[in-house]
């Protein structure tokens, strides 16, 4: 009797302690994947030098999402991710209670993605310093072959805007006005493409400064620099230069009960909308999953082409998995794909047919988060509509 109530008490504690760990898992602070290292090693066996970071939109409408990259080997060990600081724009609202100490921070990859607590400070926001697959899923386009001298010259740039962070300085060579965070003048899109513009020597990679109409102080949106817009426009400028390209999607796990205590209304992170990141257009204000501009359509149509990893928790084990793609395109492939695909895909919305796209993104119609969908060989198995 005894040994069969302590077998019970011990099977009762065990559950209940699982549970208490599930419920923990991907909050901030709370638990994460105990593989991080494990898959991150399996990751760097690929010899990319830089990999830009898209990640996904958490709101209903204008879905842009963040743009990030990550420079290989910035720290031992892992590569560095630069991302610009929301919070960096001097504003009373963020004057306390948030990270503001740099404009572009520097954050280890694996912490930048699967970590549930940051190197910076308490203060760093989770889901966007740090945790970002807690929160949505994040596109990684990793790029082979790109000159050392190019890789220094776009760190340089970032350290230089931190020091004109610093130093409050205006009307720079990249900015015109303050240097600070601005969601539409000097936003996460426009950091990156200038990394390059003005540090790499990307003379022909156009960067935009968004108008400030200064009578009604209204900035005009059809000039900022948007995440996935820049976004094609590197992976453009890449291809020309006739760096390999592959792309790696870091797919959001769906279980977290974290909420931001800053975010109103309080939404848990499970519960947030994980949308395509879109170009400037009308699929701005469509549902997940309904897409129609022809920017977007290529995007979704050219990432898959590159595709060749997914990342993923497995809701059981609450490890990190990976699975291989084997239909991984060489970029000029891709390209003719894309673009193939994605006037199919107009065609048949013009003529306001339910069809099968002729590609697969990356969403599933129920989210607009697109799951490779492989078996454990790497062979594909049919998307669900």
């Amino acid at each position: 009797m005894r040994a069969r109530f302590a077998y019970g008490l011990v099977a009762a504690t065990l559950f209940f302690a699982t549970e208490l760990v599930a419920a923990d898992f991907g909050s901030k602070d709370g638990v994460a994947p105990a593989n991080i290292d494990e898959i991150t090693e399996i990751l760097r066996q690929d010899t990319y030098d830089l990999e830009l970071l898209i990640s996904f939109g958490t709101s209903k409408g204008g879905s842009a999402g963040h743009l990030a990259l990550a420079v290989r080997d910035g720290v031992p060990g892992d590569d560095l991710v630069y991302s610009a600081n929301f919070y960096a724009d001097r504003s009373d609202e963020h004057a306390s209670g948030f990270y503001t100490a740099d404009l572009m921070l520097g954050i280890p990859k694996k912490e930048y993605l699967f970590k549930t607590s940051s190197s910076l400070a308490d203060t760093a926001a989770f889901g966007l310093d740090f945790g970002e697959i807690y929160k949505r899923s994040v596109i990684g386009v990793r790029v082979y072959g790109v000159p050392a001298d190019e890789k220094t010259a776009v760190t340089d740039f970032f350290q230089r805007v931190n020091a004109d962070y610093h130093r409050q300085a205006e009307d720079t060579e990249y900015h015109d006005g303050e240097v600070k965070y601005d969601y539409m003048r000097l936003n996460c899109a426009k950091t990156i493409g200038a990394a390059f513009r003005f540090g790499a020597g990307y003379e022909h990679l156009e960067v935009t400064s968004a108008r400030l109409l200064k009578r009604r102080r209204i900035v005009v949106a059809a000039t900022a620099n948007i995440p996935m817009e820049m976004a094609m426009k590197l992976i453009k400028e890449w291809g020309a230069r006739g760096y390999a390209m592959d792309v790696v999607l870091y797919k959001k796990y769906d279980g977290s009960t974290f909420v931001d205590p800053h975010d109103e209304p309080p939404v848990a992170f499970k519960d947030l909308p994980n949308r395509f990141p879109s170009v400037l257009s009308r699929d701005f204000r469509r549902d997940a999953g309904e897409y129609e501009d022809f920017d977007n359509l290529y995007a979704m149509h050219l990432l898959y082409s590159l595709g060749r990893y997914r990342v993923q928790v497995n809701e059981q084990t609450l490890l990190l998995e990976v699975k291989q793609a084997k239909n991984t395109k060489p970029y000029a492939e891709a390209v003719e794909l894309a673009t193939a695909g994605a006037r199919s895909d107009m065609e048949n919305n013009r003529r306001k047919l339910l069809f099968r796209s002729k590609g697969k993104y990356f969403w599933e119609s129920a989210d607009n988060s697109h799951l490779y969908d492989f078996t454990e060989d790497g062979k594909r198995q049919p998307s669900r509509e």
